[in-house]
C-alpha cells in the first residue's frame, strides 16, 4: 500500500493511499485529515460524504503543495484500518 502525506493548498494535511499520479493530477483512496492535538495527532475522514463504494478522489496537482512519506507508525495504523492483514515491523533483537 502506497501511503503518503499530502499537503493541500488549503492547509489540510491528508494521509491517503496514493493510487495514481500523473503530470496533472493525483488519485487517492481513503483519505484521512490529520488533526494536531496537544501531544499527538488525530484523524478524521477527509471527504465525509463520499460514496463508500467509490472511495477514490482525483485532485489537480495545482492544489497540492507537497507529497511526502509518512511516519512508519502512522503507516502501520493506516494499513490496519484499510488494508486488512499487515506484517509487523522488523526489529533487531540485541
Amino acid at each position: 500500500m502506497n501511503v503518503k502525506l499530502i499537503r493541500i493548498i488549503t492547509g489540510e494535511e491528508v494521509v491517503a493511499e496514493l493510487v495514481e499520479e500523473t503530470d496533472e493530477s493525483i488519485t487517492v483512496r481513503n483519505g484521512l485529515v490529520v488533526l494536531p492535538q496537544a501531544q499527538s495527532v488525530g484523524f478524521m475522514p477527509w471527504a465525509t460524504v463520499i460514496d463508500k463504494t467509490e472511495p477514490e478522489i482525483t485532485v489537480s496537482k495545482q492544489f497540492v503543495v507537497y507529497i511526502a512519506a509518512v511516519d512508519s507508525g502512522v503507516k502501520n495504523k493506516y494499513c490496519e484500518m484499510f488494508g486488512g492483514i499487515t506484517a509487523p515491523e522488523k526489529k533487531l533483537i540485541l
